[in-house]
Order: C-alpha cells, then structure tokens, then sequence
C-alpha cells in the first residue's frame, strides 16, 4: 500500500479571445443592411406588388 509519491505537472492555458470592435461594428453594420433591404422589398411587395392581383 505504500506507493513513492509521484509529482505531476500540470500544464495551465488561458485562452484569451480578442476581438476587434471595428469587425464587430463592421458586421453588425452589414447585417443591419440586409436587415433593413429584406423588410425594405417585403414592404415594396405588400404596397405596390400584391394590390394588382
């Protein structure tokens, strides 16, 4: 029952994201765009595309 001690090394990572906040801006933007174009063309169609039919 007596085992020699044994020494372990454990090996730490701190994982660290960055990220850039123009990117973030960038993307938020940018889909924001599609956002506002894809109501933009649904709002078109309602208004003056289905009223013909």
């Amino acid at each position: 029952m007596n085992e020699p001690h044994r020494t372990v090394e454990v090996e730490h990572k701190d994982v660290q994201h960055k990220s850039d906040s123009s990117m973030v801006a960038s993307t938020f933007i940018k889909y924001a765009a599609y956002i506002i174009i894809f109501f933009g063309f649904l709002y078109f169609l309602v208004k003056y595309v289905f009223p013909k039919f």
